[in-house]
């Protein structure tokens, strides 16, 4: 009677061990499920990035992580949809004439402050 008694109290230890457990994991998951994705920018974007830099900075392993570095924190302080309209605006404006005019007004020309200032805290950061 005693090892039934026993058995019981330990399986209902186990079980309560296992449920906890259980609840614990799914907690993380759920948080880690919680938080938004940071890395919306899509790989050629990055990649276009890091060619660049790499280009104007040298083309060694330590300029490499550095440009890496630099876009992930970009990534970080910049939405993707905000990076690729000051990149849009940036690229159309090297046209250059009278049809481009609008893109000088204050709305175009914070986007691409925005973008800039991204750069510079990626530059401070990582290089």
């Amino acid at each position: 009677m005693m090892q039934h008694r026993l058995a019981k109290v330990l399986l209902t230890a186990g079980v309560a061990l296992v449920a906890a457990g259980a609840a614990a994991i799914g907690e993380e998951c759920a948080e880690k499920t919680a938080t938004p994705l940071v890395n919306d920018y899509p790989t050629i974007t990055r990649t276009d990035y890091v060619y660049g830099c790499m280009l104007v900075n040298g083309q060694t392993r330590d300029v490499l992580d550095k440009c890496s570095c630099s876009i992930d924190v970009i990534a970080s302080v910049l939405p993707y949809k905000e990076y690729e309209e000051a990149e849009t605006v940036m690229s159309v404006r090297q046209r250059g004439g009278e049809s481009v005019a609008y893109l000088y007004a204050p709305a175009m020309r914070e986007k691409v402050n925005n973008l800039k200032r991204a750069q510079v805290e990626g530059e401070i950061r990582c290089f």
